[in-house]
């Protein structure tokens, strides 16, 4: 039996239908609108800067670098742009095979893949590496029309570090090199992170590092409009990047090419300073290095062949490596017996050639001694017996306080990385340098050695020049600095390294004067003649040998020995000594008597700096010069 419904019931279930329908139509757009309420009021803020992040690139610009140039003008370390082929690891799946690709279109050298593996190590995943610098036209070209097939892999243009001089003042100059992770987090410490973004290269050495906040500038920014795939569209507001600032240095080029040159393919180390400002005019280590070899990331090769060398050419051994300074040391031992009242200018000792002390016998360089020495003749003719006499009556303390007021013994200050202190021998000294309870005990004998400059001491050429210039600038000290101006270029201020005294020495002038005279004389009739005969000036000076090992009593012979056994040559001098321009301390390692082989070197320097001569070649050796020194 079929059971109709009446059309009331019927109506009234539709009803109930279309209206439950409804409601869930209803609900839903409620639940629409609430949805929409929420991203479009409650949220709007954040989704329109998520938006805009999206639409809106921000481009890092990266700033130019500050030059870096001499006191004349000369310039050292500037900029070049330049087209590099870069890519990005994390983005590239099978690197090698995208290697072989690119080289069917770039020429890629074997090395460039050496590099670009070496930099993968030291730098983050994400960062976009150099394959190959300075493309040319054709090759940006060629790539350019094939870069759909390389995702991961651009063509940008970058600025570059260039030394124009290459290997000149290399060690001044220091270098520039990818920022690794190291460099990195020392930014994130620093809180400099936003300004390195888009910069890949930092100073790593010598002046580039020291003064790298002012050479490096302050990032720019551009908000630039792309698309989807990142393309940019158009640029929306800049803000331009600031320039780093320039340096002008105290350094004379021109003065240390000329010492480079001298140097010829010795090792060694000079360094000279102006007395009255304490600017350095030339600092040079011997061998140098090339630093534009650092600026793409150095390749395997040239760098086994730099850090593998025995003779070490990355090594500044103007203000790293510490020598005994020899008979350079007398003067200076001499000017504080005069000081401490240990000494009077006429006081004169026999010398039979030798100096007993404590059962040994030191022995003098002259078999048979000097005669009667004063202190004048003492270091006209380097008269070991008379400072030997002299350390031991003065003392280990005495002599110890004294080369301190000099500087020896202490950093300088100067404006590089890596200075050493050197060694200033004293009891002290001996105590925390030694860690056994008979070693620390300073024993008298070992006074003796002192005062001939051999002995502990052991002084950096830039602490031997900087008591030097001391001396010649009658005690009053500044402190050794190499920029002498730091130069905005943006406004053109221009902020002054202050030539200020630091301090004083108490020194009497006729005290300064007899030390003055005897160097002078050592370069009229003394173990500087040669060298400095026909001098149309008046220079200082004394010669220096030291021992590059001991010779446990047996007589020296050169000539017998292996080259890196023999003696060094060293040679300090300022001129011209009525208003001294400029003091110098040089060593040239292993080359036997200093003026045999230093201080030929001295002339050239004093000859170019103070009467415009250019030699024509190296120092030349004085194959006859004296081993009285």
């Amino acid at each position: 039996m079929i059971d109709l419904l009446s059309p009331e019931t019927q109506v009234l279930r539709f009803r109930r239908r279309v209206y439950f329908a409804a409601g869930i139509v209803l609900v839903c757009f409620g639940l629409l609108f609430a949805r929409f309420v929420w991203l479009q009021v409650v949220m709007h803020d954040y989704y329109q800067t998520r938006a805009e992040d999206n639409r809106i690139a921000l481009m890092p610009i990266s700033p130019n670098r500050g030059l870096i140039v001499d006191r004349n003008g000369e310039i050292l370390a500037r900029n070049y742009s330049a087209y590099t082929l870069e890519i990005q690891p994390s983005r590239v799946t099978h690197l090698d095979d995208t290697l072989d690709e690119l080289a069917r279109v770039v020429t890629i050298e074997p090395r460039d893949r050496r590099r670009l593996r070496k930099l993968m190590e030291e730098s983050r995943n994400f960062d976009s590496l150099p394959i190959r610098t300075r493309l040319t036209d054709d090759e940006v070209a060629r790539f350019i029309a094939q870069r759909y097939r390389f995702p991961g892999v651009e063509v940008r243009a970058r600025l570059f570090r260039q030394y124009p001089n290459t290997e000149l003042a290399s060690h001044v100059l220091g270098y520039m090199g990818r920022i690794n992770k190291r460099d990195a987090e020392r930014i994130d410490e620093t809180g400099n992170a936003d300004n390195y973004r888009g910069t890949d290269h930092i100073g790593k050495a010598g002046l580039e590092q020291f003064y790298e906040s002012d050479l490096h500038g302050v990032t720019g920014y551009e908000q630039v409009e792309v698309t989807a795939a990142g393309r940019p569209v158009r640029v929306l507001s800049r803000t331009p990047a600031q320039n780093g600032n320039n340096l002008r240095l105290t350094l004379d080029a021109g003065l240390q090419r000329v010492v480079e040159q001298a140097f010829g393919e010795r090792r060694g180390a000079l360094v000279a300073i102006e007395p009255s400002t304490g600017g350095v005019l030339a600092l040079v280590s011997k061998p140098t290095f090339d630093p534009n070899l650092f600026v793409d990331g150095i390749d395997a090769t040239n760098w086994d062949l730099l850090n593998n060398s025995p003779d070490h050419p990355l090594l500044n051994r103007a203000i790293y490596s510490s020598y005994p300074p020899g008979s350079t040391f007398k003067p200076l031992m001499a000017l504080g017996a005069l000081t401490a009242g240990k000494r009077t200018p006429e006081f004169a000792i026999a010398d039979p050639g030798h100096f007993d002390f404590g059962g040994h016998r030191f022995r003098d360089d002259k078999v048979g001694g000097h005669g009667m020495v004063d202190m004048h003749k003492s270091i006209v003719v380097s008269c070991n017996t008379y400072y030997y006499r002299l350390a031991a009556d003065w003392g280990i303390d005495g002599i110890a306080g004294f080369m301190s007021q000099l500087g020896l013994g202490s950093r300088t200050g100067i404006d590089l990385e890596g200075e050493s202190t050197g060694v200033l021998p004293s009891p002290e000294w001996k105590k925390k340098r030694f860690k056994r309870p008979e070693q620390q005990k300073w024993y008298a004998g070992e006074t003796v050695s002192v005062g001939i400059g051999q002995g502990y001491n052991a002084y950096t050429m830039l602490q031997m020049a900087h008591a030097v210039s001391i001396l010649a600038n009658d005690g009053v000290v500044y402190k050794p600095h190499l920029v002498k101006q730091v130069e905005n270029v943006r406004t053109g201020a221009v902020r002054r390294v202050e030539a200020e005294p630091t301090r004083r020495v108490n020194l009497k002038p006729e005290h300064i004067a007899v030390i003055k005279q005897a160097m002078v004389d050592v370069n009229r009739e003394g173990t500087g003649a040669r060298a400095f005969a026909g001098a149309p000036y008046t220079a200082a000076g004394k010669t220096g040998t030291a021992q590059a090992f001991s010779l446990r009593g047996a007589q020296y012979r050169g000539s017998k020995l292996a080259e890196k056994l023999r003696d060094h040559a060293l040679f300090i001098a300022f001129a011209p000594v009525e208003n001294p321009k400029i003091a110098l301390a040089v060593i040239v390692e292993n080359a036997g008597f200093g003026a045999q082989s230093a201080a030929p070197i001295a002339r050239q320097v004093f000859d170019y700096y103070l009467l415009g001569n250019k030699p024509e070649g190296p120092a030349p050796e004085d194959s006859d010069a004296t081993d009285s020194e």
